[in-house]
């Protein structure tokens, strides 16, 4: 008996996350309602389902949408503003005066479709952000037909969005309430990091997320400086006084995480912390390298970010694993550390799990979202193609993404954006660029 679905996507191979290492050939998802429904050879697929639609892929890799864990989109309009400078410099004396002048919602709103434009077409589903205006980046994300989770941002400084820790939190807490029925939006919350966070706003943070059962998504341990600044002003490391506070938990998703000790790499384990691991960013801020490997081996669960354009400048999520993967085996001078499956599985899953939405998206199986990212390997830098899993990480970009579904619905098609028009955001950003370059 055949059964009536909305979609039918047939893929010469599928690479379904979990269980880990499975490469499926000539196999097919069935998508209904926007949930995939089973995944099963092409041949049983056309006896078994009735699709209003079938795209066919007879050349392609298809992957779970991918899982961008630390983004601070709308700093799309600020990309190589300020760059060559090291990480303090170039907040201090370039992002943070520029903020200061132009930082509004339309800003935000129009950074971050720009940004989700980028993430879509370069097979992005979902990004976590940390940034002002939660409520405008809100906009974007719908308009876009992305899925985000949106950072309550907090500061003990005051911005154009709040004048201090306990407005950025009741305002954000705001915004929460009025999208918490969007199915396609989630929260953290996100105090900005140790160095520009007190205790008392911290304290309030931990009992919100337990209240209110959101992960806290955080800068920790970026840079050295940090490290130091905080044993001088503190008398410990910055995650020493996050644990005394009660923040190192499984709630937490620590953004960089370069410089741990062996001691802090087994507190993040036994808390079952996450880590959200952005190596492009700290290449270019020269912030250091993340013990990514040491923190597999102790199984901290790990995702990939991108950070923001203005210290990367690519929001390449392609790039993010590469650079993982290469980082990590010359740091260890070990050929095998983060092998092309752990990457994917950062770049999908592991973000996901952060996220707390693992039961949804991450994986390509029954009964999650249809979040969907297909790859044509059928190009000359990517020929000939003995391993597609191998392929899609070393040599694979991000240009080579030819579809992108979120919940069933198709977002980009033969690499081309669905609903979000270039010339728009072109204009837009454009529009910015003479703003912010007077």
């Amino acid at each position: 008996m055949t059964r009536d679905i909305d979609l039918l996507i047939e893929a010469r191979w599928i690479i379904p996350v979990q269980p880990a290492n499975q490469v499926l050939e000539h196999h097919a998802v069935a998508v209904r309602d926007g949930l995939i429904v089973d995944i099963l050879s092409t041949d049983l697929a056309r006896q078994r389902y009735r699709a209003t639609q079938t795209r066919a892929l007879p050349d392609h890799v298809l992957v779970p949408g991918l899982v961008n864990l630390h983004a601070h989109a709308a700093m799309n309009l600020l990309r190589g503003y300020a760059d060559d400078r090291a990480l303090m410099t170039w907040l201090t004396e370039h992002i943070w005066p520029a903020e200061r002048a132009h930082l509004s919602h339309d800003f935000v709103r129009d950074g971050t479709l720009l940004a989700c434009a980028e993430m879509l077409r370069g097979g992005v589903t979902t990004f976590s952000d940390m940034y002002f205006f939660p409520d405008a980046a809100a906009e974007a994300v719908l308009e876009a037909g992305m899925r985000a989770a949106l950072g309550i941002v907090a500061l003990e400084f005051p911005s154009a969005w709040a004048s201090d820790a306990d407005q950025y939190l009741s305002k954000g807490l705001a915004v929460r309430d009025r999208y918490k029925h969007q199915s396609r939006l989630h929260f953290t919350l996100a105090p900005h990091a140790p160095y520009t966070v007190g205790d008392t706003t911290f304290e309030r943070i931990q009992t919100l997320a337990e209240q209110l059962d959101l992960q806290i998504h955080m800068h920790v341990h970026e840079t050295r400086d940090e490290v130091e600044r905080s044993v001088a002003e503190h008398g410990v490391r910055p995650l020493e006084r996050l644990r005394r506070l009660g923040l190192v938990s499984p709630r937490l998703i620590a953004v960089h995480a370069v410089h741990l000790d062996d001691t802090e790499i087994g507190l993040l384990a036994r808390e079952g912390a996450h880590i959200a691991h952005c190596p492009t960013s700290n290449m270019k801020l020269a912030s250091g390298a993340s013990p990514s490997t040491a923190l597999a081996a102790a199984g901290v669960n790990a995702g990939l970010g991108t950070d923001g354009a203005a210290s990367n400048n690519r929001l390449d999520m392609f790039q993010e694993m590469r650079h993982a993967g290469l980082m990590a085996k010359l740091v260890t001078g070990d050929a095998a550390a983060l092998p092309a499956h752990h990457l994917l599985h950062m770049a999908t899953l592991g973000g996901a799990r952060a996220l707390g939405l693992d039961g949804q998206i991450g994986s390509i199986e029954a009964g999650k979202q249809a979040d969907l990212c297909a790859v044509n390997l059928d190009h000359d830098q990517t020929r000939p193609c003995f391993a597609p899993l191998s392929q899609l990480i070393y040599a694979a970009g991000r240009e080579h993404v030819s579809d992108v579904w979120v919940a069933g619905n198709a977002q980009v098609h033969d690499g081309r954006l669905l609903h979000l028009h270039n010339s728009n955001l072109k204009a837009r950003a454009r529009l910015w660029q003479n703003q912010v370059g007077k």
